[in-house]
């Protein structure tokens, strides 16, 4: 790990060991062969006659490969991507080659038959980004999410001087304010899912032009649709060029950099409150949080999240702009692009992490939130002057703000002094005099 080039994986490997399965070397040629392997079992399901043979009792066996895929098979691909020097058709020989052991020569020939690489790419790429989305983004997005509601909950009731600008305003509810994150995540996640996993399978350029030829009365169009969707569990794109048009997969991305935002916000507001000691962090024996300060408890882990959000957010950017984008038919530009899908998803999986390790730690300062409270009488001018406006009193506004508008401390005896001069009813002054900024919350 010391020679990691990747902070993914060196420093943060054990954060981001969940994704190994699913966007390393390992992973992306476990689902070729997955992709290959069923495809043959698929053709072997049409009515060929050159397959018609082909005992269905030995598909279990065919599926151990991909099911059984380890290291030692890892190697013997890559070793093979050493003659080829093309990973795709490295991954053809090697099934060939499995399918000599398995005594099964007779049929090896329709192993990948009449595809291209990218039919293999463009299906297992999606299979394994929907596959990790499901079973490492969501939950640890959905562990975040439902720490908030606890916070939420736990929150609900206690006031809190907001800020607009910067500025004292009109006060709300801490608890209302995580709620606000809780709904933006939630919206984005619905956005999220909504979008398909799609995937390419045609041929070299999307028209099944070998497969036609060599059988011109198969519907290979409804074939690929059927394979994609129903086996694979995919979106089938048609038309399409050679490649996958990624419109979807740019969508995808989209939608992360969306949250990935909505996460950076959350965040620096947490950060912001405890610059302010709304909130102190739970201190864990050894830790050091400054090598010259000794006092210091740092809100690292909001820090880190944000700086890791920040990270995916640039490669998202790019790989949603450049992967709809490739020259006629194709060009190679996709190629090395996706192959740094997973390291997005690494730097997301780390943030997650992290803010949730910090909410973890969080301690509510509540006498320094009622401090503060205590400290800003003006914000009660807001609710004064509307009920003001209520009642028909000339210019409420204006009065109010001449009253606040000073350089000197408004208190509750300065606010208590200023509706006694009001001409109104005792009924209304005393209903004034009842607001205070705890409880001028709103609902």
């Amino acid at each position: 790990m010391l020679n990691a080039i990747s902070p993914i994986d060196g420093r943060y490997a054990s954060k981001t060991a969940a994704l190994v399965p699913f966007f390393s070397e390992m992973a992306l040629i476990r689902y070729r062969v997955k992709v290959e392997v069923e495809y043959f079992i698929a053709l072997c399901e049409l009515p060929l006659p050159q397959l018609a043979s082909f005992p269905k009792e030995r598909y279990a066996e065919l599926r151990k490969l991909y099911q059984n895929f380890g290291e030692e098979e890892a190697l013997q691909v890559k070793e093979i991507e050493q003659t080829t020097n093309h990973d795709v058709k490295a991954v053809e020989y090697f099934i060939k080659e499995a399918f000599d052991y398995l005594h099964l020569e007779p049929f090896k020939e329709f192993i990948h038959f009449g595809l291209t690489s990218q039919d293999i790419n463009n299906t297992a790429i999606p299979l394994s980004i929907k596959e990790a989305v499901a079973q490492v983004y969501l939950p640890a997005t959905e562990q975040l999410l439902n720490k908030l509601y606890s916070l939420v909950a736990e929150w609900q009731n206690v006031p809190l001087l907001a800020r607009t600008h910067g500025q004292p305003a009109s006060p709300t509810r801490l608890g209302k304010e995580f709620q606000v994150f809780i709904t933006r995540l939630e919206e984005q996640l619905k956005t999220l899912l909504a979008v398909p996993y799609a995937a390419k399978f045609g041929g070299a350029t999307g028209n099944y032009n070998a497969h036609k030829v060599a059988y011109p009365t198969t519907d290979w169009k409804a074939f690929g649709t059927h394979f994609v969707e129903s086996i694979l569990g995919l979106h089938h794109s048609f038309p399409t060029t050679q490649i996958e048009h990624y419109d979807h997969l740019a969508a995808l991305f989209d939608a992360l950099k969306r949250i990935n935002t909505i996460l950076i916000d959350l965040n620096r507001d947490i950060w912001t409150y405890i610059s302010m000691d709304y909130f102190k962090q739970q201190i864990k024996a050894g830790e050091v949080g400054s090598s010259a300060m000794p006092h210091k408890v740092n809100p690292i882990d909001f820090e880190n999240s944000e700086g890791n959000l920040g990270i995916a957010n640039a490669l998202l950017e790019h790989l949603a702009a450049k992967l709809p984008v490739s020259r006629l038919q194709r060009d190679l530009t996709d190629s090395t692009v996706l192959r740094n899908v997973g390291v997005p998803f690494g730097h997301i999986l780390i943030s997650l992490q992290s803010t949730l390790k910090g909410l973890n730690k969080l301690l509510l300062n509540e006498d320094k939130i009622r401090e503060d409270l205590h400290n800003h009488w003006a914000v009660v001018a807001e609710a004064i002057q509307t009920i003001l406006r209520r009642e028909g009193y000339p210019n409420p506004y204006e009065a109010l703000k001449a009253l606040t508008r000073t350089n000197t401390a408004i208190t509750a005896e300065t606010i208590a002094q200023f509706i006694d001069t009001l001409k109104v009813s005792d009924a209304v002054k005393a209903e004034l005099k009842a607001i205070t900024p705890e409880n001028y919350t709103g609902i």
